[in-house]
């Protein structure tokens, strides 16, 4: 649909607002992103919202706002019975240091030790192995419908909802993502879009700034415990969406009734070697970051990228209160590693997320291929 003059003037009038560096109110964010998420403004006033926002830098207000706007109009609803937290760990992606998909990892172990997760993730847009491309390619079925997510949480204690899918978001969300390449408001915003509406959260940012706004967000929309971080490398010049074991990590929480503590950990804090980055950079072909994922899993080798996602599964055991610290977590992963229950977890999601029997035994398959090639046995 195409806006009349008035609606076009309408439109960039709030653009033009964001440019100035002013504020808008939750309400009036949640309209702007009505109309972009239902197609009722150009594309060229789309992105110019998009980029003029996020150059202003958003409040936790207009975040609220578009994550409204998404969740309402573009968003399938989904249940999970409430026995305990109910615990998501996704990043926003777009950050300058691209690793492997930590987060994936961080989750197949965190629920190994316990924590039920409720994943909502996309395929790669910037970096070469999203976690919905790196779990498609160990077997999960990442192109089932909600009630396959749903079922699979219950019953393996975790499960992704594909952010990309129209199964998942059937409106404009997909169209809109497909085709920007600039961290933006709806990639924080879109991210915690998920279906069913998780009670604690692990997230990353791109962007050390957003640390506390989002975590205030979270807050804002219904989670009861957040832990949200940006890491960096050794001399602090570039970041990443997650805890780093390559230098510091700024660190909030905010818990239920607003409490906030913030703070900076270290990979000395907690006993791990400070790596280079290299060594958990992203790998050129996705068989092969296939292949190091399951090896990693299953403590064969790649000791910074095993450190990595223990370290992150460590925040979700903390966050979800099956660790009394991120130390208590961080040894609880690695034995969940050590032990095979991690990759005996990966297995037991690939079956029950399956939405039918030839897509669990297509999922079984790419799976035991993959773990012959990493000479691992289940």
């Amino acid at each position: 649909m195409t806006p009349d003059d008035t609606g076009l003037r309408a439109f960039g009038a709030e653009i033009q607002h964001f440019i100035d560096g002013r504020d808008l109110s939750r309400e009036r964010t949640y309209e702007l992103f009505r109309e972009v998420l239902l197609g009722e403004q150009p594309d060229l006033q789309q992105g110019a919202l998009l980029a003029a926002l996020v150059a202003k830098g958003e409040t936790p207000e207009e975040i609220a706002g578009a994550w409204q706007a998404i969740v309402e109009l573009d968003t399938v609803p989904a249940t999970v019975s409430a026995a305990g937290p109910l615990v998501e760990n996704s990043g926003t992606g777009m950050d300058a240091l691209k690793t492997f998909n930590v987060s994936s990892a961080a989750a197949v172990i965190a629920a190994a030790c316990g924590a039920r997760m409720a994943r909502h993730g996309a395929r790669a847009l910037t970096s070469r192995c999203g976690a919905v491309d790196i779990l498609e390619a160990v077997g999960v079925d990442v192109d089932c419908d909600g009630a396959s997510v749903e079922r699979s949480i219950s019953q393996a204690g975790i499960g992704i909802f594909n952010g990309m899918s129209p199964a998942v978001h059937p409106g404009g969300l997909g169209r809109i993502l497909s085709q920007i390449r600039f961290g933006s408001t709806l990639n924080i915003a879109a991210s915690l879009a998920n279906p069913v509406r998780p009670t604690h959260g692990v997230r990353g940012v791109y962007a050390g700034n957003l640390v506390g706004p989002v975590a205030e967000v979270m807050l804002e929309i219904g989670y009861q415990r957040v832990m949200v971080v940006h890491g960096y490398d050794d001399r602090r010049e570039a970041g990443m969406d997650e805890l780093s074991v390559l230098g510091a990590s700024l660190v909030t929480e905010m818990h239920a009734g607003g409490r906030r503590d913030a703070y900076t950990v270290e990979p000395e804090d907690f006993g791990i070697r400070r790596a280079a980055h290299a060594e958990i950079a992203p790998l050129r072909y996705l068989r092969d970051e296939a292949v190091r994922f399951l090896q990693l899993l299953g403590g064969r080798g790649h000791e910074a990228c095993g450190d990595a996602a223990c370290l992150n599964a460590a925040a979700v055991l903390y966050v979800a209160g099956e660790a009394a610290d991120l130390g208590d977590g961080l040894a609880q992963a690695r034995e969940a590693v050590a032990s095979g229950a991690a990759l005996r977890k990966l297995e037991e999601w690939v079956a029950a997320q399956a939405g039918g029997l030839e897509q669990r035994r297509a999922g079984e398959a790419r799976l035991g291929a993959l773990l012959a090639e990493a000479g691992l046995d289940l």
